[in-house]
């Protein structure tokens, strides 16, 4: 499948121009159009490095919903819609996604499938939505369920996102101090102990070493940071690392609870607003794996639709994984007991948001003090490190 640039005319003579992507060949454009009662002039292939995927952010994901949702609900056909939708979008890579949806399903396809192509901006959560709603004839509940669900979701991430603004910063003023002292301090010790023939001690000679490195081979350091990079990707990439990491991830100290509260959080409200508008709970638990990205949530996510498939309770089989925590079985049991489980799972997840908060809140309070402490102590090493050779010349003349 590709995508094509193309211009045609309509039915009244007028001349466009748009994209259309995931057709086969120009001849398969060619037909679709003419059965949108368009005429095709001519057309080129995409190159699939301009696709617009990159340049599309989840709070416009969320805006489209909502506005989809709210215009549906009011009688609106879902082609006019999205053509509203298209016309109001600032955004060009998202209104030509809008444009390929709009024309799938002006061709007799599904929403779901017009969508489908565009799964990496969409997510399978919002597919799965939108499925549910064509089935069950609750398509504005859905569309509107996945705005709230996009936003909260948003929202959790910008508050953890912040609570490591400070860290960050700080890093980068240590990062740009060493450097500036590697730079211009060191070498200037290093000429002066050099015309007093003062042997160096072992960290002053790595401290020239590292300045020596900055200065003229400053530019070896770009391609050795982008080809370690990419060797971390690829290595994160094979799903024995993968599922190492995942797990690392959610038991390590400091960040650990944090990212437990948050993964958990996520799963546990994608599985609520799924089953809330209709999804099967099996179907349910299989795309709330997946949204997790996360290789423990998706084996725990296969194992739940075994224990689902036995008839055994939900709660039950939760409790068996120490990553979820009893709080949140305990919810998960009341509502299978009483018959609202889609209401218990979002009540959990609206706690486990609250204290995800709350950990972010406490660990910046404890990395402050500690990211302070060890900032003074790499500087203080550094400073050392040049005045050692002067302390041990100054100890020769006494």
């Amino acid at each position: 499948m590709a995508a094509y640039e193309y211009t045609a005319r309509d039915g009244a003579g007028n001349e466009f121009s748009s994209l259309y992507t995931n057709i086969e060949s120009i001849e398969a454009l060619r037909r679709e159009l003419v059965k949108l009662g368009c005429v095709l002039i001519h057309a080129r292939r995409q190159r699939a490095s301009l696709r617009p995927r990159s340049h599309i952010r989840q709070r416009d994901v969320a805006s489209f919903a909502y506005k989809f949702g709210g215009m549906y609900s009011a009688g609106l056909p879902i082609a006019s819609c999205l053509e509203t939708l298209e016309q109001q979008t600032d955004n060009h890579a998202f209104r030509t996604i809008i444009t390929d949806v709009r024309r799938h399903v002006q061709a007799g396809s599904s929403l779901k499938a017009a969508f489908e192509p565009h799964r990496r901006v969409f997510s399978d959560f919002f597919l799965g939505m939108i499925d549910a709603g064509e089935s069950s004839g609750r398509l504005s509940q859905s569309l509107e369920a996945s705005a709230r669900y996009l936003e909260k979701r948003l929202d959790l991430q910008q508050k953890t996102r912040a609570a490591f603004v400070y860290p960050i910063v700080v890093g980068v003023v240590c990062s740009l101090v060493v450097t500036c002292l590697l730079i211009f301090v060191v070498p200037v010790f290093s000429q002066l102990y050099k015309k007093m023939h003062v042997q160096l001690p072992g960290p002053t000679q790595m401290l020239v070493t590292l300045s020596v490195v900055l200065r003229y081979w400053w530019w070896t350091l770009p391609p050795a940071i982008l080809g370690g990079v990419l060797g971390v990707r690829r290595l994160f990439a094979h799903p024995n690392v993968r599922i190492h990491w995942d797990r690392l991830k959610t038991r390590m100290p400091l960040l650990g609870p944090l990212n437990r509260c948050v993964l958990v959080s996520q799963f546990v409200r994608t599985f609520g607003m799924l089953i809330s508008v209709g999804v099967p709970i099996i179907e349910a638990v299989e795309t709330a794996g997946r949204v997790a990205r996360n290789e423990e949530i998706a084996e725990i996510a296969d194992d739940l639709q075994q224990a689902i498939r036995a008839g055994r309770p939900i709660a039950g089989s939760l409790q068996a994984y120490g990553i979820f925590p009893p709080m949140v079985v305990q919810f998960v049991a009341s509502g299978e007991e009483a018959g609202i489980l889609p209401e218990m799972l979002a009540k959990a997840a609206d706690l486990l948001d609250k204290d995800a908060d709350k950990l972010a809140a406490s660990l910046l309070v404890k990395l402050e003090p500690a990211l302070t402490i060890v900032m003074g102590l790499v500087i203080g090493l550094i400073l050392m490190g040049v005045y050692l050779p002067m302390f041990d010349y100054m100890a020769h003349l006494r």
